[in-house]
Order: structure tokens, then C-alpha cells, then sequence
């Protein structure tokens, strides 16, 4: 069981453009949000939770959790959101040993998962730890030091990088895999067609 203080971020700050635009983890699913559902599944196992997203934070005020806005300008991505979730535990939440982030357009997360992301980490003494299920990775969906953010800050905005993998892929790595029977609990939602699925699939859920 794991005993540091871990900040969990929700990673929103995307464009939607395969959903035609908008806030996607704001559509809704069984008549919730899908980032109700979200935070019902990742908010119980973190310590404190912050939103990343862009734009008017008015727009997410009736969740009351700090909102936290990229800090490096053009949409750079989620290597941004979590820059802005490792910098935002770094000045508010100094007793913060960890950082866990997730998509904010998986609705059906596993409920284990900061435990099993810490309990792997701890193993492999690594500076992070990443999920996947039936061995595809989901690179958003992990669990960092905050003291990984001077590097990243510096992959950023000196090299321009953008992709996830080729940052995570600089330093060691810890893995935790889940199984995608009945359902993939990384399962995301890009497209409304993705939604639609996802309806279908919110009937199979256990709990």
C-alpha cells in the first residue's frame, strides 16, 4: 500500500479536434461528464487534484479544484499538462513525493491505479512509473517526481520536444499492465463515435 502524498492532475488542456472541437472530457456519458466519471475513479486515490485545462477556468468552476493552465504557450500537448501539474504540486503542495496524471477522456480508469503505478515504481527504484494494458502503453497515464520538472521544462522550451515517449524514454521506467477484459480501463474517447462506444461499454462495468 503506498504512504507518500501523491497530487493527482486530470490532463484536459487538448484542442478536441476529433471530436469537432469543445471541451471532450466535458460530453457527456450516461448523462454524466465524462470527467464525473473521471474524477470519481482517480480523485479517491490521490491526496489533492488539479485540472489541467486551457482557456476560461469559469468554465470547470463547479468542480472546485484548482485549474491549471499549460505554462508554455501553443498547445504543445500533454508533455505541457504535465509540466503544469509538476510545477502547480512544486509550489502548493511541497510535501508531495509523487505526481499521478491521467487523460481526461478515460472514463472508466482502474481504481488501483496510482497504488499500483506507486507499487511498481518503488520496485524498479525509477523516476516514474507508466501504465498500459495488454502491453500497449498509455504514456499519460503515470506517475512522476516533481523534480522531474527542470528537465522537462528544458525539453519544452530549448528542444521544442512534443512527444511523450521521447522524453520519458531519457530516464528510467517502472511498468504496471492492466487487462482489457471486460473492458479496457484506459479505454478513450477521441471521436463521437468513440462516445457512442462508450456508452455500450459503461453497461459492462462492474461496479
Amino acid at each position: 500500500m503506498r504512504r507518500e502524498t501523491i497530487v493527482g492532475a486530470v490532463i484536459a488542456g487538448g484542442l478536441s479536434r476529433r471530436m469537432g472541437g469543445g471541451d471532450k472530457p466535458l460530453q457527456l456519458l450516461g448523462g454524466r461528464s465524462i470527467l464525473d466519471h473521471v474524477l470519481d475513479r482517480f480523485a479517491p486515490q490521490c491526496d489533492a487534484v488539479v485540472i489541467n485545462a486551457n482557456g476560461d477556468a469559469r468554465r470547470l468552476e463547479s468542480y472546485r479544484l484548482p485549474v491549471v493552465a499549460d505554462p508554455v504557450a501553443g498547445f504543445a500537448g500533454p508533455l505541457a499538462g504535465l509540466l503544469a501539474a509538476l510545477e502547480w504540486a512544486s509550489a502548493n503542495r511541497p510535501d508531495a513525493v509523487l505526481v499521478a496524471t491521467v487523460p481526461g477522456d478515460c472514463p472508466f480508469l482502474p481504481r488501483d491505479l496510482v497504488e499500483r503505478l506507486s507499487a511498481a515504481r518503488r520496485s524498479a527504484g525509477a523516476e516514474m512509473a507508466l501504465a498500459s494494458s495488454d502491453g500497449r502503453p498509455h504514456p499519460v497515464a503515470g506517475l512522476w517526481s516533481p523534480a522531474l520538472r527542470t528537465d522537462l521544462r528544458q525539453a519544452l522550451e530549448e528542444e521544442n520536444l512534443r512527444k511523450v515517449a521521447a522524453w520519458t524514454e531519457r530516464h528510467s521506467i517502472a511498468r504496471a499492465d492492466w487487462p482489457v477484459e471486460p473492458i479496457d480501463p484506459f479505454f478513450n474517447v477521441n471521436t463521437p463515435g468513440d462516445l457512442a462506444q462508450a456508452e455500450s461499454l459503461l453497461r459492462l462495468m462492474p461496479d
